[in-house]
């Protein structure tokens, strides 16, 4: 027809793209009033369309801190390492993954574990004065206590831990350490070093809810060994009280060439190890026990053969 426009034909518009309002009001596709699905309802247009990412973004960042201090404080924490002392197992600026969820169920430090705890006292430098500037220290304390960066405040140690509460540790000469008159088999002390320093010849007997704790680097560690003695005023045996303990290191995480699993070896586990400490008890409370076992027995079967009499007589 002359003077017919092309988009009037067929639903199809000049450049050839279908038009979604050429169908009648039955046909599919038909909006009854202009292309909006919605009926021109300006309110349902709206709530089909997404937030804008600026507006999700701090309820983004939000839940991540949330989630961020949640799991510092209840599960798992990283730790980056500030020296040498633990060659060649944990390398300087190694990030370890430390446990802190099996301490909530009462869970205490074994013979063998490489543990993070707080400094007793003395055993660090002080502190780096803080930064000047306000806005860094905000920053800076927002972050550690979310777990995000280390604390300005807090001073932390990993060492391996080498006697619980009721063990005797001693070590003479070049060692071996002995752990209840163990010798320990120790693969993991550092090339080159000796199990025990000749000139610090030690023997302890670590008090309940303390440890001692030894770097695997011996001859570059400043651990128990070397705060043995007087420490503002008091005399110090060198351990550690298990309170400070933040948890035990369960793998080396960073860098990837380096990902390990922290596990407790083979000499920690030799038979006989635990008799002046675990075992000792153990046996004593058995030995108790024996005595009530018995009495209980006896008067069990007395109760019997008195009620197997008395039915006799009833017969």
């Amino acid at each position: 027809m002359a003077g017919t426009r092309p988009e009037d034909v067929g639903g199809v518009s000049g450049d050839g793209a279908r038009r979604h309002d050429s169908g009648g009001p039955d046909e599919p596709g038909a909006t009854g009033g202009g292309g909006d699905s919605s009926g021109g309802d300006p309110a349902h247009a709206a709530e089909r369309k997404p937030r804008s990412f600026w507006k999700e973004l701090p309820l983004l960042i939000g839940i991540a801190l949330v989630l961020a201090l949640i799991i510092k404080t209840f599960l798992v924490q990283a730790f980056s390492i500030p020296s040498d002392s633990m060659n060649n197992t944990l390398l300087k600026g190694d990030r370890v993954l430390v446990d802190k969820l099996t301490p909530w169920f009462g869970s205490t430090p074994s013979r063998g574990e490489v543990v993070v705890f707080h400094d007793p006292g003395g055993w660090l430098p002080e502190n780096p004065p803080p930064s000047s500037n306000p806005a860094v220290r905000g920053l800076q304390k927002t972050l550690s206590f979310v777990g995000l960066m280390p604390s300005a405040e807090e001073k932390d140690l990993i060492k391996r831990v080498i006697g619980v509460g009721g063990d005797t540790v001693s070590c003479k000469g070049t060692g071996p350490v002995m752990v209840n008159g163990k010798p320990l088999n120790e693969p993991y002390v550092f090339p080159g070093n000796t199990p025990c320093t000749p000139d610090m010849p030690f023997t302890v007997h670590v008090p309940k809810g303390r440890i001692w704790v030894m770097g695997d680097h011996r001859q570059d560690s400043l651990d128990s060994r070397y705060h043995v003695g007087m420490y503002k005023g008091k005399h110090t045996d060198g351990t550690v009280s298990t309170k400070q303990v933040v948890g035990r290191a369960v793998v080396v995480a960073w860098p990837i060439n380096r990902w390990d699993w922290l596990g407790i070896p083979g000499t920690f586990s030799q038979s006989g190890i635990n008799a002046a400490g675990t075992a000792g008890p153990a046996a004593v409370g058995v030995a108790g026990a024996i005595p009530l076992v018995m009495l209980r027995r006896r008067r069990l079967l007395r109760k019997h053969e008195a009620a197997g009499a008395s039915e006799g007589a009833e017969g």
